[in-house]
């Protein structure tokens, strides 16, 4: 059971539990009994990773960099010509030009309705 499925299981028990159509007990076994099996599986997963280190050294790699938290690369942005930017200064001033604009306008925006 793939850790999809799993979330869906837990989310349908959530929606069950509130309609009031399952006890509380039963919901929370539901949901530990799934937590437990995506545990089992990541362990399982990991320690096939582990053995098959020697044999194949991509799959390790791969499954590494996927556990990754940040991703470094911003890909190409348009400014507000139309141009493509792809140097990092470039980027950053376009991105901070659109959020200054977005934070303004609804800020902006928020002011003249609550003053009328």
């Amino acid at each position: 059971m793939n850790k999809e499925l799993l979330d869906k299981h837990k989310k349908e028990a959530y929606r069950v539990w509130k309609q009031g159509q399952v006890a509380w007990e039963e919901y929370r076994e539901t949901v530990r009994a799934a937590r437990d099996q995506v545990r089992k599986a990541k362990a399982l997963t990991e320690l096939n990773l582990a053995r098959d280190i020697k044999d194949s050294k991509k799959s390790f790699y791969t499954y590494v960099s996927d556990k990754k938290k940040t991703r470094e690369n911003v890909g190409p942005l348009q400014n507000e010509t139309g141009d493509l930017v792809t140097q990092d200064m470039e980027k950053a001033e376009v991105l901070n030009d659109f959020f200054a604009s977005v934070f303004t306008s609804k800020s902006s925006s928020h002011t003249s309705q609550s003053s009328e």
